[in-house]
């Protein structure tokens, strides 16, 4: 499974019909309204690389509202799970 994270600039009248509009899109797993630079980030999750056109380029930023985007493609994830096993030195607390 590969995962992008897209930060996604929008026309500010319209965030919430826009993150509606971009969690119903085919790939799209979560979308977070957040504070910063960009209105919304939005969790891609597809089986191949081809397939992030077709969701990025090809549906996300067509939606009406969408003024940009910027990908970044996760090479791993890490979850608390996995750290605390990581750093785990097997002592019993």
């Amino acid at each position: 499974m590969i995962t992008a994270i897209v930060s996604i600039v929008v026309d500010s009248a319209h965030i919430p019909e826009v993150a509606q509009s971009v969690v119903d899109l085919d790939g799209v797993d979560h979308v977070y309204s957040v504070t910063g630079d960009v209105d919304l980030i939005a969790v891609v999750r597809v089986r191949a690389h081809e397939d992030l056109a077709d969701v990025i380029a090809g549906s996300l930023s067509k939606v009406e509202g969408v003024l940009s985007t910027n990908t970044n493609i996760a090479f791993k994830t890490y979850s608390s799970k996995e750290l605390d096993a990581a750093f785990d030195l097997g002592y019993d607390s």
